[in-house]
């Protein structure tokens, strides 16, 4: 087992305190996992940690690119994953944490989709889905990939030129790259960790409290900084949950306590995806809450699990 520790869970759960927790105790870098807080300029929103809440210990992938930048699973993984080596090369603990479980896993695995270079295909699928519409480029992935037209909705059109594009790329499926990957042993091998809360609502709570801690910290101030900077409303950083439910509020389409309401049931939602989708991984070690209590709570249960690592002297 390599020196990593992996540590997910839903929103607000309370994973970067435990990661900087245990870099402290194993001697550990933080590297992020988190799908919006690459982005510059987007703290607040996004919950990245602030320095005090760091507390010296070195976090990387962090304010890695623009938010008006395109940046996918494959970018992350090239970027994270010389990260996590340097960090096991220098004798030290990886600790990789945060929430987006596609971003963790594709790490881990170490087979993501690199990307394409500029061809000029992707340019073709998206004009062409403009033109004939994401119905007929669901009926074309049906009929060269019904399993993964299957999985997609209309909505999805992202997912389904991406997985045009990868067909016509390689002459290979999506389907059937996931099935050969599957097979393939991965790049690392971490202990894993996961946050949940015994009762729903004690993590609903936190949320909320997240969202009227993130308006009294200045989340309208750095929407319209993010304006100001010429950050286009249609990009994705501007599209996640807590910066496009204000948008409105700043057109004057909605009122603030709406567009707050909005936020805590997308981001409520959020985490029963983000669950759903850790609980499908059989090595984790779930690390249960109860309401507001310490992170003394899990930190025990987490050092127990962590004496994989055989390391009595750290951990005692």
């Amino acid at each position: 087992m390599d020196r990593i520790v992996c540590i997910a869970g839903p929103t607000a759960s309370g994973k970067t305190a435990l990661a900087v927790e245990l870099a402290r105790e194993l001697d550990g870098e933080v590297v992020s996992c988190d799908s919006m807080q690459v982005y510059k300029y987007m703290d607040i929103g996004t919950a990245k940690p602030t320095a005090e809440e760091m507390q010296g210990i070195p976090h990387y992938m962090l304010s890695v690119a623009e938010p008006e930048e395109a940046f996918s699973v494959s970018r992350y993984c090239q970027m994270a994953a010389p990260i996590v080596e340097d960090i096991l090369a220098r004798g030290k603990t990886a600790i990789v944490a945060g929430g987006t479980g596609l971003y963790m896993d594709s790490l881990i695995r170490g087979n993501a989709f690199a990307p394409f270079p500029s061809t000029g295909v992707r340019e073709q699928l998206e004009a062409q889905a403009d033109q004939e519409g994401m119905a007929a480029m669901l009926d074309w992935l049906r009929s060269v990939d019904p399993d993964c037209a299957a999985r997609l909705h209309l909505s999805d059109r992202k997912r389904i030129i991406r997985a045009l594009e990868v067909y016509l790329e390689t002459g290979e499926t999506i389907t059937e790259h996931n099935r050969k990957t599957q097979e393939i042993p991965p790049r690392f091998s971490p202990l894993w960790l996961g946050i949940d809360y015994a009762r729903r609502a004690d993590l609903y709570r936190r949320i909320d409290r997240r969202v009227d801690l993130m308006l009294e910290q200045g989340l309208m101030e750095e929407i319209q900084g993010l304006l100001r900077r010429g950050i286009p409303r249609t990009c994705t950083a501007m599209q996640a949950i807590g910066y496009k439910e204000f948008l409105a509020v700043l057109d004057g389409d909605c009122s603030l306590e709406d567009a707050a309401d909005q936020v805590r049931q997308s981001s409520r939602r959020y985490a029963k995806r983000q669950l759903t989708w850790f609980r499908r991984n059989p090595a984790m070690h779930w690390l249960m809450r109860e309401g507001d209590g310490p992170l003394s709570e899990i930190l025990g249960p987490a050092r127990r699990f962590l004496r994989v690592f055989d390391s009595p002297d750290v951990l005692a």
